[in-house]
């Protein structure tokens, strides 16, 4: 990981650098620049992050898409501005020239840097924000940006919206050296991760632990542990993750969230998310304090 800081902004900066760095969507897909065109920056991975350089190289193409709409500034990663944007709406048909490519954020989670892979997400998030924050809730008025903060305001009612986050709980579960790993009828063919749900409104995440669990698989679970967090733009979600002990109960599944579940040791893992998410980094802790020991 990189030692540059991100300094979160607001407001656009007087001048633009054609080093400024753009995260530019069609739809849920993200624009990069291919092995092709990004030589030695692409390393293992094939694909970059498109500066504005790369997009003028795009308009210079004549590609029908290459210009951006609806520019939103994030900030400045190191000496790097970053916006977010979107492609024009007939650029979804076309495919973009050869040295770039429309990518879904997913499959480039293992790809970027993180600190692209949290500035993508970040862009993504606002994104959605802008969207679906263009008329005022109360009195559906259209509103206007903020001045000196990221807000929606209403010039009617005075109603001030800010980007939604959405809290969830994710949990690793483990008794006597094996973890409980579930998968839903979202997951890809053959994975299982660790158990997640939205908090409600009113509930404490230690709450809101129990209480998935208990409806999910229809245990108990007790010693909860704080672990980390992480940000997951799909839509506007904050992971909020906890290591938690089995305290009772045998797994049953509620066949709606949860299709099929059980306990795994570190040797018989099945296909687990990716290394990107904090799910796999909970169970590569897992992995990491019960893979030599007993039983395992």
């Amino acid at each position: 990981m990189s030692d540059v800081r991100f300094v979160p902004g607001h407001r656009p900066p007087s001048a633009r650098s054609e080093r400024d760095l753009w995260f530019v969507f069609s739809g849920e897909r993200l624009l990069v620049v291919t092995a092709a065109e990004a030589g030695a920056g692409a390393g293992d991975a094939g694909v970059v992050i498109p500066r504005a350089a790369d997009l003028s190289r795009l308009a210079a193409a004549g590609w029908s898409g290459s210009p951006a709409q609806d520019e939103i500034y994030l900030g400045a990663l190191g000496d790097d501005h970053c916006w977010a944007a979107d492609l024009t709406p007939d650029a979804a048909p076309d495919a973009p020239p050869p040295g770039f490519a429309l990518r879904n954020l997913r499959t480039l989670l293992d790809l970027l840097p993180v600190e692209h892979v949290a500035l993508a997400g970040r862009a993504a998030q606002v994104r959605h924000w802008e969207r679906t924050h263009q008329f005022c809730g109360s009195c559906g008025t259209a509103t206007t940006d903020a001045e000196d903060e990221r807000a929606k305001v209403c010039p009617a009612c005075g109603r001030t919206e800010f980007p939604r986050i959405s809290p969830a709980v994710i949990v690793a579960v483990v008794r006597d050296g094996a973890i409980l790993l579930a998968r839903g009828p979202r997951f890809r063919k053959g994975m299982y991760g660790v158990l997640a749900g939205f908090v409600e409104p009113g509930e404490s995440l230690e709450d809101c632990v129990h209480r998935e669990i208990r409806e999910e698989v229809g245990i108990e679970v007790t010693n909860l542990r704080y672990f980390g967090s992480q940000p997951w733009p799909f839509p506007d979600s904050l992971m909020i993750a906890f290591v938690a002990d089995h305290a009772g109960g045998e797994i049953r599944t509620d066949d709606t969230e949860i299709h099929a579940a059980a306990w795994y040791r570190p040797g018989e893992l099945p296909d687990i998310p990716s290394r990107a998410s904090i799910a796999r980094r909970l169970i590569d802790w897992f992995v990491s304090k019960y893979g030599r020991g007993p039983g395992s």
